[in-house]
C-alpha cells in the first residue's frame, strides 16, 4: 500500500486513517486484507463499487464466509467491514453505512438462539426488586421498558425525556425536544449520537445504532423510577446534560463499560452470571433487549410495533408507527407493557 491514500481508493483512504490513529502493521494488514476481499467480491459478483454497496450485498458477502470460517471469525470480518463503512460515512465519503442492518439482524440470530437462558417474569421481578441503587435501578428498568441498546441509554440526554411531572420540569431548565411535543410522559432516541461525533455540544464516547429516530412510551413505574432518579441525580460537567451519569466518577456520563459492570454485578449475585459463561447463560446489559423484544411479542402479537420500538429499520413500519403514534404505538404498550415493580 503506497504511503498516501486516495480517497479514489477508499480502503486505502481508511488505512491511512488506522495508521494516525496508531494501529499497528499487524492489525492494518487484517483489515486490509478483509476489506480488499470484500471489495473484490462486491465488484466481480455484484458489479458495483464499495459506495454502492447495499445491505443485501453485504449480507450475501457475510453469508460466503460461513462456509468454511467459525462463526467467531465471520463476526470478527462483519465487525472490520461496519467499522470501515462507519468511518466512510462520518467523514462524508459515502452516504450510507449499509453494515448497520446485517449486524443487527446477526445479533438478532444471536438473541433467538433457543438455548439462551430463559427468564420469567416473577424471576425478573424479584431481580429488579434486589436493586436499591437509584442509578442502577433507573438503568435496568429503562432497558426492560423499552428494548433500547446498552449504548443509546447511555447517550440519552435529559432533553431527550418528558414527563408529565411539574417537580421534574421544573427541576431542569433544558426542556425537552420538539419531538415530544404533545407525547407527554415518553422518550426519544436519535440516531444522531456516534463515536466521536459532537451531539449536543459534547462528543459522544458511545453509538446508537438506529438510523431514524424513535419515541418510546413511559408507562407510570419506569416514570416512578426516573423521577427517583433524577431527585439525586449528580450536577454534571458534560455539555449534553446525559440523563444517565455516574455516582462514583462524579457527573460523567455512563458508558457501555458502567453499565456492563454494574448489571454484572448484581447478576452475579443472583446467579445470572459467570465468568468464562457464554450468551447462553450470563445476563448481560444486551440480555433485557433480548427479554423485552420476547416478552412484548408475545403479549402483543404484533410485531410492527416491537420492532418500530427496537429502532429495527423499515420505512414502511416507521412512516406507520409515526404518523399514528398515540392510537398504535401508545395505546398497544400501555396495554400490554408486563409490571416489574
Amino acid at each position: 500500500m503506497s504511503e498516501t491514500a486516495n480517497p479514489d481508493d477508499p480502503v486505502g483512504y481508511f488505512l491511512q486513517d488506522l495508521t494516525y490513529h496508531g494501529k499497528t502493521e499487524r492489525t492494518r494488514e487484517a483489515y486490509e486484507r478483509v476489506l480488499r476481499e470484500f471489495e473484490s467480491f462486491i465488484e466481480t459478483e455484484r458489479g458495483a463499487t464499495l459506495a454502492e454497496a447495499t445491505q443485501r450485498s453485504c449480507m450475501a458477502w457475510v453469508h460466503t464466509l460461513r462456509g468454511g470460517r467459525a462463526p467467531s471469525t465471520v463476526a470478527s470480518y462483519a465487525s472490520y467491514l461496519h467499522r470501515f463503512y462507519a468511518y466512510m460515512t462520518q467523514v462524508g465519503v459515502f452516504e450510507q453505512n449499509p453494515m448497520t442492518l446485517v449486524l443487527e439482524e446477526m445479533d438478532e440470530s444471536i438473541d433467538t438462539d433457543p438455548a439462551r437462558r430463559e427468564i420469567m417474569l416473577p424471576e425478573m421481578r424479584e431481580f429488579v426488586a434486589d436493586i436499591e441503587h437509584p442509578l442502577d435501578r433507573g438503568v435496568v428498568v429503562t432497558l426492560l421498558k423499552t428494548g433500547m441498546r446498552v449504548g443509546e441509554l447511555c447517550n440519552l440526554d435529559v432533553q431527550d425525556i418528558y414527563l408529565d411531572d411539574g417537580e421534574v420540569q421544573n427541576a431542569f431548565d433544558t426542556g425537552h425536544r420538539g419531538a415530544l411535543d404533545g407525547r407527554p410522559d415518553s422518550l426519544y432516541v436519535s440516531p444522531e449520537p456516534s463515536r466521536g461525533v459532537v451531539v449536543n455540544g459534547e462528543e459522544r464516547t458511545e453509538s446508537n445504532k438506529r438510523r431514524r429516530a424513535t419515541v418510546i412510551p413511559v408507562d407510570p413505574e419506569l416514570k416512578r423510577v426516573l423521577k427517583r432518579w433524577l431527585a439525586v441525580r449528580p450536577e454534571t460537567q458534560a455539555a449534553g446534560e446525559p440523563l444517565f451519569c455516574s455516582t462514583s466518577e462524579w457527573g460523567r456520563r455512563l458508558t457501555i463499560g458502567m453499565v456492563g459492570q454494574s448489571v454484572q454485578s448484581h447478576a452475579t449475585q443472583r446467579g445470572w452470571y459467570r465468568t468464562g459463561g457464554g450468551a447462553e447463560e450470563n445476563v448481560t446489559p444486551h440480555y433485557f433487549r433480548h427479554f423485552f423484544t420476547t416478552h412484548l411479542r408475545d403479549r402483543t402479537g404484533d410485531r410492527g410495533i416491537v420492532k418500530y420500538l427496537r429502532g429495527d429499520v423499515a420505512d414502511d413500519i416507521i412512516d406507520t408507527y409515526t404518523h399514528n403514534w398515540g392510537d398504535r404505538v401508545r395505546e398497544t404498550y400501555d396495554e400490554h407493557i408486563y409490571s416489574l415493580l
